[in-house]
């Protein structure tokens, strides 16, 4: 039986500390590779602790992959290995990714944009951020009018950095954070860092925009397919990949959370020198950490790795707005030196008004407040849509799955059972102006006929009010 001294938990709580306490056994050995565990209510009467506290402890330590269970029989450890066993370079098989032609944005109106990562425009601070941006303008800062640092002025690194460690508990230096403006400027950034001569790999399915920036730079860009545990290194050994862009917390779209064995071997990965001696390193963004409905947020790969592998990239898009073209991306140490002897005389691309102004906003407490809000508003509008769909008579025909973290949600529409075919149903669905991108948009390759029925739905940009219209449309579409 397992056994834990709470007397040592401190101002930790009961599930937290039981949560690293076993996490500890298992790491350390204690607790060997498929060991059973206690049942949840043999486990809280033999510690004093109620069978919630047993249950939200098993549910992290499952959702992280330390555990695993099996119907009916109970929890069992996860063989956690520290290390890896890469197979010898194999012959290409993967397509490099082409650089394709795009039509311009189209503005349209729709009844729902899925599609859309757009936020609510009532739910903007509008009065507070402009008080934030007088207070700076009347401060008489005269770094307001200075020529910035590459990397951002100081004052806004220092406080993403305190960010991180409250937010993230991940431990990092303002000097290796780097202010771009968006993501598609720090990945342009880091194709210059790097070198165009390695070969970047991207997930498959996955947000193709990121290819596109890659490509665009005269980057070399793999598409790999993922399993049910995120991306493999046997999948980037077969293509000589010297950069693997991945999103372990969160995968966008499938929703994926990486377990901690296959963290472990990627950080694996990276260690060993890819061809021709190139040093590997891997690209973790962490898009929409912050909306996990279910539990804390799970800790980053960046807190992991002890050999200077990983970058961590996130922005400010999804925590509040679209338009706040403000991204950021912490670099290894080593890396850190690189950058100022390649972009030391650049400027931050991020105006200083702008950057000073977020650096209050967050050293203030008004942006970690401003995520509570958006969190509990958007685990609100999930539940409501979420509901709605489950209330009509025809919810057999629809199912939802990946819908605990972030801002989209899967649902396959069983379009055999409605006696309608899935292009009429899209068809149909263009007709009464909802947008909703499949699954297969996001495949550089065919997509598994089983996942053809497979819809993604941002959900951050809907309305509430419409919840029920849009609802009645879709299942109504089904229903004729």
């Amino acid at each position: 039986m397992i056994t834990i001294d709470f007397s040592k938990r401190g101002k930790a709580g009961l599930c937290d500390f039981l949560y690293e306490s076993i996490k500890a056994q298992i790491l350390s050995g204690a607790l060997e590779a498929d060991e059973k565990l206690p049942s949840k209510r043999s486990l809280a009467d033999h510690l004093g602790v109620s069978v919630i506290t047993v249950q939200n402890a098993y549910a992290l330590l499952s959702v992280e992959g330390y555990i695993y269970s099996i119907e009916k029989k109970g929890f069992f450890v996860t063989d956690i290995k520290n290390d890896v066993t890469i197979p010898a370079h194999t012959e290409n098989q993967t397509l490099p990714i082409e650089t394709t032609s795009r039509a311009s944005h189209k503005h349209e109106s729709y009844l729902a944009d899925f599609s859309s990562n757009a936020t609510g425009f009532e739910k903007f601070p509008f009065s507070l951020w402009a008080r934030t941006m007088r207070s700076v303008l009347v401060s008489g800062n005269k770094s307001l009018l200075q020529k910035t640092d590459a990397k951002g002025i100081f004052e806004l690194r220092k406080a993403i950095a305190a960010h991180l460690y409250d937010f993230r508990e991940m431990t990092v230096s303002p000097e290796q954070i780097i202010i771009g403006a968006g993501t598609e400027s720090l990945y342009t950034t880091l194709i210059q860092l790097l070198g165009r001569e390695n070969r970047f790999a991207v997930e498959n399915p996955g947000f193709k925009k990121i290819a596109s920036v890659f490509a665009l730079n005269g980057a070399e860009c793999f598409p790999v397919e993922i399993d049910d545990e995120g991306i493999t290194p046997a999948s980037l050994e077969r293509i000589h990949a010297d950069v693997a862009h991945i999103s372990p917390s969160h995968h966008f779209p499938t929703g994926i959370v990486m377990p901690v064995r296959r963290r472990n071997e990627l950080l694996s990965w990276a260690k060993i020198p890819g061809k021709n001696g190139r040093t590997r390193y891997i690209i973790e963004d962490d898009y929409d950490s912050e909306f996990r409905f279910n539990g804390r947020p799970l800790p980053t790969l960046q807190s992991a790795d002890k050999n200077g592998s990983v970058i961590y990239i996130n922005t400010f898009t999804k925590t509040l707005a679209p338009s706040f073209r403000i991204s950021y991306m912490v670099l290894p140490p080593a890396l850190v030196a690189q950058f100022e002897q390649i972009f030391g005389t650049y400027s931050c691309p991020v105006s200083a008004f702008e950057q000073f102004t977020l650096a209050r906003f967050i050293a203030d407490g008004n942006f970690a407040r401003h995520i509570i809000r958006m969190k509990n508003y958007y685990r609100s509008l999930r539940n409501e849509l979420i509901s709605a769909f489950s209330r009509k008579e025809f919810s057999s025909l629809i199912k939802i799955h990946e819908e605990n973290a972030g801002l989209h949600f899967l649902m396959t529409i069983h379009a055999e059972k409605a006696n309608r075919s899935l292009p009429h149903i899209m068809e149909r669905l263009r007709e009464k102006k909802i947008k909703i991108p499949r699954l297969a948009d996001f495949y550089y390759t065919p997509i598994p006929p089983e996942k053809e029925n497979v819809f993604v739905l941002n959900y951050s940009g809907i309305q509430k009010n419409a919840i029920s219209e849009i609802v009645e449309t879709i299942c109504g579409i089904l229903a004729q």
